[in-house]
C-alpha cells in the first residue's frame, strides 16, 4: 500500500517580529511521507511558498542503510540528511546537486531570522 502526505503549515514569529515586518510574519514548512524520492518535492513545495518571504531555507530527509536480517544481525541504520542555505531557495536546490538527498520522508523549511543572524548554520531545520 502506497500513501502519500503533503503538509504546509506556517510557523509565526515573534512578536517584535511581527511589528516591525507585517509581511514577514510566517515561515513555510512542508513535509512528504511517500514512495517517491522527497527533495523534489520539498523543493517545490518550498518554491511554491517563497511569496511569504524568508532569508534562509532547508530541507532533511530520513535516509536507511544496511539491512536488518535476523536480531542478531546489523540493524537498520537511520540518520537525518539535513541541507541548508542561506538565501534563496535556489541555493538549496543547487547544494542539493552533488549531495546525496535521497529518501522518502523529509521535510522543507524556510526562515526570517528572528533570532541569530541569517546564515548556513542558522537555518532551519
Amino acid at each position: 500500500l502506497s500513501c502519500t502526505a503533503l503538509l504546509v503549515s506556517p510557523c509565526t514569529s515573534t512578536f517584535q517580529e511581527r511589528q516591525t515586518h507585517p509581511d514577514s510574519t510566517m515561515c513555510g514548512i512542508i513535509a512528504y511521507i511517500g514512495s517517491k524520492q522527497a527533495v523534489e518535492i520539498l523543493l517545490g513545495g518550498l518554491r511554491r511558498m517563497e511569496y511569504r518571504g524568508y532569508d534562509s531555507a532547508g530541507i532533511g530527509i530520513i535516509q536507511h542503510s544496511g539491512e536488518s536480517k535476523d536480531a542478531g544481525d546489523d540493524e537498520c541504520k537511520t540518520a537525518i540528511k539535513v541541507v541548508k542555505k542561506v538565501g534563496k531557495v535556489i541555493n538549496l536546490t543547487n547544494a542539493c546537486k552533488g549531495t546525496d538527498v535521497t529518501g522518502t520522508v523529509g521535510l522543507g523549511h524556510t526562515r526570517w531570522a528572528t533570532h541569530g543572524a541569517p546564515s548556513d548554520r542558522n537555518s532551519h531545520p
